[in-house]
């Protein structure tokens, strides 16, 4: 038996914000969940593959959408699966408990949806398998529902479908809160977990000690922004006489989001950057040929070139961008973080003006005097600038005592620079 488990489509979600980028290959990136769901689809009726079941362990959708177009797409997806004899086990996560699309769409007779009211069990006599799982009501889950589910099915492969943030992963909303003793401590085989978008196997037997289960968390399918980087995808689930035998990954992105950070340390000159960020940039387009990278470019360390590269860095990241001009090659933003190699000499020069930036970070007055003066330009930001998966918000002390190392290294490099 095998099955294949995935989770966090958020589909057609991707272009948020990136459309605001200029230069950004819009058609490519709106279409990339939807792809990466054909992809998933593909690979379940692939006859090589011998797929007997799909699991979506949450976050199909991305919020309370009225777009039907995106849930006519995925119906007519279930829809290759259902003339494929391959049924489909969903339950809702966060973003999607309260999609109007969820609740109003008619699925093929394959899908499952599980209830939001209670836990369900489903057995599937033909493969000697259980399935368990309970959706969202809402967006909010503080209770832990794996701990409601049904006992295991003696004589079953048991498996627990379930939308969590498990031991409490950074950066993702907090739901379903579980721990990892209580779910190996329920007695099921395998527990396909979703909401933690980075591919984690929590837990995983040690031998066939017929005890611990596989706990994954598969990851979502196509990355959407700077933070989601690498290969992302589903985990294909191989089952022989009631064991497992292999848990293995399977890429089903389009779009792979990659950090190039670039070490600019003994850098003499821009020029010698520059080339390094291209052999940067060509690595990552040699490790994923067959994908559209989305890249973002973070050149470090403490150069000669520092003052040159700070005092234009729009100048820079321009020649990055047009250095990479291939169809496969999307440059999303360019950080420059580079410091100034005598850096300790030009604190002597400077030390009453930096040292006073530097006593901003321990003074809550100094930081609100700051703030009220970034009040108004705040309000002139761009809202691209305000908003999406990276924004500039001025009004927060702890980012703005963040970016004072930054004006520091700005500032000298703007005092030292010759095309000030």
């Amino acid at each position: 038996m095998r099955f294949v488990h995935a989770s966090d489509i958020h589909l057609d979600s991707p272009l948020r914000g990136l459309s605001n980028y200029e230069g950004a290959p819009a058609d490519d990136i709106r279409g990339a969940t939807r792809r990466a769901l054909e992809n998933l689809v593909n690979l379940a009726i692939d006859s090589e593959q011998e797929i007997d079941f799909l699991l979506i362990s949450g976050d199909l959708y991305d919020g309370d959408w009225r777009d039907y177009n995106t849930g006519l797409f995925f119906a007519k997806q279930m829809s290759i699966l259902e003339d494929a004899n391959v049924p489909v086990f969903i339950v809702k996560g966060n973003h999607d408990a309260e999609s109007q699309i969820t609740k109003y769409l008619n699925l093929p007779p394959n899908v499952k949806v599980f209830s939001t009211s209670h836990p369900e069990t489903i057995p599937l006599d033909d493969l000697g398998v259980a399935v368990h799982g309970q959706s969202f009501a809402s967006r909010g889950v503080a209770a832990d529902l794996a701990r409601g589910y049904a006992d295991p099915v003696r004589g079953l492969f048991n498996i627990g479908l379930l939308h969590t943030s498990a031991m409490g992963y950074s950066g993702h909303d907090e739901c379903a809160p579980c721990s990892v003793a209580s779910l190996t401590a329920k007695g099921y085989d395998y527990w396909a977990l979703g909401h933690i978008h980075k591919r984690q196997e929590v837990c995983r037997p040690e031998g066939r000690d017929g005890m611990t289960p596989w706990v994954v968390f598969p990851g979502n399918v196509q990355g959407r922004h700077a933070r989601e980087t690498g290969p992302k995808g589903c985990t294909i689930v191989t089952v022989s006489d009631g064991e497992i035998t292999t848990v293995e990954h399977k890429d089903l992105d389009v779009v792979r989001w990659y950090l190039c950070t670039v070490d600019a340390t003994d850098a003499a000159t821009p020029d010698d950057v520059m080339h390094r960020v291209q052999l940067s940039v060509e690595e990552k387009m040699a490790k994923a040929p067959e994908h559209l990278l989305a890249l973002r470019v973070e050149i470090c360390g403490s150069c000669s070139a520092n003052p040159t590269l700070r005092t234009n860095t729009d100048r820079w990241g321009s020649q990055i961008r047009a250095n990479a001009v291939s169809d496969q090659v999307w440059i999303e933003k360019v950080n420059v973080l580079t410091e100034n190699e005598n850096s300790d000499e030009c604190a002597d020069g400077w030390k009453e003006l930096l040292d006073s930036i530097s006593q901003i970070g321990n003074s809550p007055e100094t930081q609100q005097a700051l703030l009220r003066g970034l009040a108004e330009l705040e309000t002139r930001l761009p809202v691209e600038l305000r908003t999406g998966e990276d924004p500039i918000i001025l009004s927060d002390p702890a980012v703005v005592v963040r970016a004072l190392p930054d004006v520091q290294q700005l500032l000298v490099s703007r005092l030292l620079g010759k095309e000030v």
